[in-house]
């Protein structure tokens, strides 16, 4: 190292300008620069100042031979990341907002520090910002419970277990029919994804318009790339340019709602049937990369890489623990267990623990049991009650599932049930557009109030807005199950052509027909 560079160095760390360095030494801005640059050599008694300065011996300054300088550089140096650069979803300090809305919808007392979540929550993205979002987080896993909550809502398999209410008996499965059922759930979710996917983001009060526009309302079929115009285009804040297209398709595009089917498998092939939440983390480091996962997806990931395990990565800094995600990851399960909603419940808790809790958990587990009771049946009812019997009926899902079925039951019309859905949860806010009950909500009704009908369901669940391509696929998996594939009209399938592309590593494009197939070696 030579002079110049130790010079430079040592100003730069001490956060020194060259003006304020030659105004110490009784020279010029430019006799610095020379010196830095290597052009010219300080005269001795500026170098004895420059030690006497710094604190360092004229060895370290000239000759580079004194361990503590490069000590002092090497550990003292503070490092900081550029925070403006991190994706919001990997910053807790970034959502306290929903950090707060969470909490409180779990019934943790912090009225008292409503106006403090606000306050730093506006920060720009810096250091104080993160620390003091760390100082929240610890108030948050200090806090206790409301006086008053009425919920119960564990997060380990067994309290769950002992909060569930009984079912009724299923008929048996139809082994002649069941790989009609698979092949049939496989497509089914695959086309209310790809339904969904087009508009998804979107708002009612821009989907509704558009969908009437396009003589599309009530939907019955896909949003078609020939609906627009460059009027469309520029009349909604949506952007539809970009956007997949059931006319402009070749197979499936990638999509987190499908990976996660794909991923699932690959994780029965490698693992088993007795596969563990850990099992599940190392295949996540292992086939996508960080960008595939999402909101408390790409928290847990995170966590993986800084040395979290389940249960503990679901919870860590994770605003988004009660969000959708796990719910859009259970259906594999439910397929793989024909007529064993419980066991379906069981691998989609081990599936859902690594991510999420209570309430985010339960999605899961409704879900798959959900699949795996239509394997027996295509009643609708019975269906949503074999979910409902694999979840806490103490928890604010199954209130809101309930609410749901009691309101079909006493004749409350379609709209009505929308509406108080979207009422009850805000489709503007992000919680309220991806938290999990809204969502599970908009599946079941969409299930009731589409009594069976494959296109009127989907439509039906992706026409409620929220998360669109989720609910659409939900809702296509386990009609698919019920009825099969014979029920699903090739207006829905032929855009498909039996093509799934994913962006798990080492698997990428592959055969939906194949997919089924090894479904099928997993059950039996």
């Amino acid at each position: 190292m030579t002079i110049g560079t130790m010079v430079n160095r040592l100003r730069t760390n001490a956060n020194m300008s060259q003006e304020k360095f030659a105004e110490l030494l009784g020279v010029s801005r430019q006799s610095v620069q020379k010196w830095e640059s290597d052009t010219s050599l300080p005269e001795l008694d500026k170098l004895i100042k420059i030690a006497k300065y710094f604190d360092i011996s004229l060895d370290a300054l000239v000759f580079n031979s004194d361990t503590r300088i490069t000590e002092e550089l090497k550990f003292n140096k503070e490092f900081k990341p550029k925070y403006e650069n991190i994706p919001a979803w990997e910053s807790y300090s970034s959502n306290l907002l929903i950090e707060y809305q969470q909490s409180t919808e779990e019934g943790l007392d912090l009225t008292a520090y409503a106006d403090v979540f606000t306050a730093v929550s506006k920060l720009p993205n810096n250091e104080a910002k993160k620390k003091l979002g760390d100082v929240l987080f610890h108030v948050v896993c200090q806090a206790n419970t409301t006086k008053g909550y009425k919920y119960v809502e564990p997060s380990t398999l067994e309290e769950i277990k002992n909060l569930r209410k009984d079912s009724s008996a299923l008929p048996p499965v139809d082994k002649n029919l069941l790989e009609s059922k698979i092949y049939g759930a496989w497509m089914g979710r695959i086309c209310g994804c790809l339904l969904g996917k087009t508009v998804e983001g979107i708002r009612s009060n821009e989907l509704v318009p558009f969908l009437k526009e396009t003589h599309n309302y009530p939907m019955y079929r896909y949003i078609l790339h020939s609906d627009l115009n460059e009027d469309i285009r520029n009349k909604y804040n949506f952007r539809f340019s970009g956007r997949c297209y059931a006319d402009k398709i070749n197979g499936m595009p990638v999509d987190d709602d499908t990976n996660y089917v794909v991923m699932a498998q690959e994780i029965i092939e490698k693992y088993g049937r007795d596969f563990t939440p850990y099992d599940v983390s190392r295949m996540w480091l292992t086939l996508q990369n960080k960008d595939a996962y999402c909101t408390a997806e790409r928290v847990a990931f995170c966590n993986f890489v800084k040395g979290f395990e389940p249960p503990e990565s679901a919870t860590y800094k994770n605003p988004f623990r009660e969000w959708i995600g796990a719910q859009i990851r259970g259906d594999y399960f439910g397929y793989i267990n024909p007529g064993n909603p419980e066991l379906a419940a069981d691998m989609a808790f081990r599936d859902a623990s690594i991510s999420h809790v209570k309430n985010g958990i339960y999605g899961e587990m409704f879900i798959a049991a959900m699949i795996a009771a239509a394997a027996c049946t295509d009643n609708v009812h019975q269906i949503i009650s074999c979910g409902l019997a694999q979840i806490p009926y103490t928890s604010r899902l199954y209130a809101a599932i309930t609410d749901v079925m009691s309101g079909f039951e006493n004749g409350i019309s379609q709209k009505d049930c929308f509406k108080q859905i979207s009422d009850r949860y805000d489709e503007y806010s992000s919680y309220g557009w991806c938290h999990t009950i809204p969502n599970a909500m908009i599946v079941a009704a969409s299930l009731l109030y589409g009594n069976g009908n494959f296109g009127k369901s989907i439509c039906m669940a992706v026409e409620a807005a929220f998360d669109t391509d989720c609910n659409g696929a939900t809702v296509g998996s386990i009609l698919g199950m019920a009825k099969g594939i014979t029920s699903i009209d090739d207006v829905w399938t032929d855009p498909i052509h039996d093509t799934l592309h994913t962006s798990i590593f080492g698997i990428g494009t592959t055969k939906i027909s194949d997919r089924a197939k090894q479904t099928l070696k997993h059950i039996r």
